[in-house]
């Protein structure tokens, strides 16, 4: 019955992302890949990432969104949490040097300072590269937290009240990281 229900979900999502995908400006990184980007002025508080970019409000950043209708219908018949989390994983890995190359290509190159994701599911990320910092507006993250409900109650396997949906936050990786790591 659950998965009716999921499957359904997903084949009316398949019809909206259509419109969100206009509606946001996001560009494919690769044809009907994974990952779905745009540039983006960051509005957060100032941060100073590990190899010492700093990126402060109003920086020019690469914004990456998980292509979330795709991923969902690739995890639908994958068992466990943690052979999901691997499948994640990976389609983010084989997905990164085609945004390492859209940046590369950009004519904007030279003032961006690097990518942004926001997500709750930050685990093994810094595997990949990212840092991970703390969405600090409240109300935001009230925001996304509610935006990523719908998500998380299709990614997991049981659903209850109390479940925790993990604490979104920033994902960031500086262009010289992803340069050096992805290209």
């Amino acid at each position: 019955m659950l998965a009716k229900v999921k499957g359904c979900f997903i084949t009316v999502w398949s019809f909206l992302d259509p419109i969100y995908y206009a509606l946001t400006r996001l560009r494919y990184v690769e044809a009907k890949g994974i990952l779905r980007v745009r540039v983006t002025k960051y509005k957060g508080r100032a941060c100073v990432l590990s190899d010492g970019t700093v990126i402060h409000k109003n920086d020019l950043l690469i914004k990456i969104h998980l292509h979330n209708v795709l991923l969902m219908r690739d995890l639908l018949g994958v068992k466990g949490e943690t052979s999901r989390a691997r499948m994640i994983y990976k389609q983010v890995k084989q997905a990164l040097p085609g945004v390492a190359h859209f940046l590369h290509n950009h004519p904007k190159k030279n003032e961006i300072k690097g990518i942004i994701g926001i997500t709750s599911l930050n685990k093994g990320s810094g595997r990949l590269g990212f840092e991970p910092i703390a969405i600090s507006n409240k109300l935001y993250l009230w925001f996304k937290r509610f935006a990523f409900l719908p998500m998380y109650m299709m990614a997991v396997s049981k659903f209850s009240v109390h479940s925790s949906l993990r604490r979104p936050v920033y994902l960031f990786m500086s262009k010289n990281t992803l340069f050096e790591l992805y290209r």
